[in-house]
């Protein structure tokens, strides 16, 4: 299947390595331009070799925290002068601290917001002009199932990734008209640094994780960004405002 994406301009935002790093990987599989950005200049650099040489990629790598307002700017000033425009955007960070409402103070729900939300926002707002402009983009949403079925004990995310749907749901009928689609993807337990590290401590973690999980086993990391490309594609024209789920079967809502 021709996704149409050669030559598109995508922005991956925390992609280093994970699901960021997966995306960026698939989206350069397909021949996109792609923009990488994440906070550590070694990963960052790494992985930006790794992507050039398995696809002879054009890659972009820009070192940024993109919860800071002016280090989003950054990657979107950088990626606009090399490429002259973004056709993708995928917003995504790292999970927050684990803990319960008592143990959470107000500055670990602020550098939420800001890791989270705020972010999302940012990217967004710096990029969707020029998508409008043109009358074609693609925002893609890194959220969580825990945004559709909260997981005990990840207060954080389960409330600002749901903030994150919210937001996207809302702002896909705002900019249908003009050819942009905005969709979220919830990765379900895969297999990454944030899982390895939540099931650390208990032996028995991911083992509980798996045996809640019809499939039965954890995702991999290129089965989410499979899902990702598609979205960004010419083929997912018609798709918008959703929030779709690569979780093996986990969540049990029928909504």
């Amino acid at each position: 299947m021709d996704l149409g994406l050669a030559g598109k301009v995508a922005v991956v935002a925390a992609s280093s390595r994970g699901l960021g790093r997966a995306i960026a990987d698939e989206l350069a599989a397909e021949g996109a331009r792609v923009v990488i950005c994440a906070r550590d200049e070694q990963s960052l650099r790494s992985a930006a070799a790794e992507i050039r040489n398995a696809h002879g990629a054009d890659v972009l790598d820009v070192v940024a925290d993109v919860s800071k307002s002016s280090d989003a700017k950054r990657v979107v000033d950088a990626a606009i002068d090399r490429y002259g425009r973004i056709d993708i955007l995928v917003n995504n960070g790292g999970g927050p601290p684990s803990g319960r409402f008592e143990d959470l103070t107000p500055e670990m729900w602020d550098s939420a917001v800001r890791l989270l939300l705020n972010s999302t926002l940012g990217l967004t707002r710096l990029v969707l002009g020029g998508m409008k402009e043109r009358r074609w983009g693609r925002i893609l949403n890194v959220t969580s199932v825990a945004a559709k079925q909260p997981i005990e004990g990840l207060m954080l995310s389960n409330s600002l990734r749901a903030a994150v749907i919210g937001f996207a749901h809302t702002l896909a009928n705002e900019v249908a008209p003009f050819g942009v689609t905005v969709n979220n993807l919830l990765p379900g337990y895969t297999r990454t640094d944030r899982v390895e590290q939540l099931a650390r401590g208990s032996a028995d973690t991911v083992v509980k994780w798996v045996s809640e999980i019809p499939i039965g086993r954890l995702g991999e990391p290129r089965e989410f960004a499979a899902l990702a490309a598609f979205l960004a594609s010419e083929r997912a024209s018609y798709i918008t405002g959703s929030s779709i789920a690569v979780d093996g079967g986990w969540i049990r809502s029928l909504l």
